[in-house]
């Protein structure tokens, strides 16, 4: 069972779609997982499409449980190397607009 007001923290809920992202499980893996009483969830809907939300601690002890702690140590670590190239892709971007901007400020400061 949940913890009290695990569902009300920040990070610690997800949707179906974001575990499907994340995690590379499918909606029914998930729905497995429901109906053997390993993962509760609470229905939501957005715009009047349904999802369900499912805790992200009892979501990683199911796929340890089914997939093995390898595969979720290895998914967890594919998702993380993802986030961290797309920062620093972003980030290269950031610099490069800022660079252009310096130099243009610095031609503007040339008499």
């Amino acid at each position: 069972m949940a913890e009290y007001g695990e569902w009300t923290q920040k990070g610690t809920t997800l949707s179906e779609v974001t575990a499907e992202s994340e995690y590379g499980v499918d909606r029914g893996f998930i729905i497995e997982g429901i109906r053997s009483g390993k993962l509760e969830y609470r229905d939501g809907a957005i715009w009047g499409n349904p999802y369900l939300r499912i805790l992200r601690s009892q979501l990683e002890q199911y796929i340890a449980a089914e997939l093995g702690a390898e595969h979720l140590t290895r998914i967890k670590t594919e998702f993380e190397l993802r986030n961290i190239k797309n920062q620093i892709a972003k980030g290269k971007r950031t610099l490069s607009a800022l660079e252009k901007r310096k130099t243009e400020l610095e031609g503007l400061l040339q008499p």
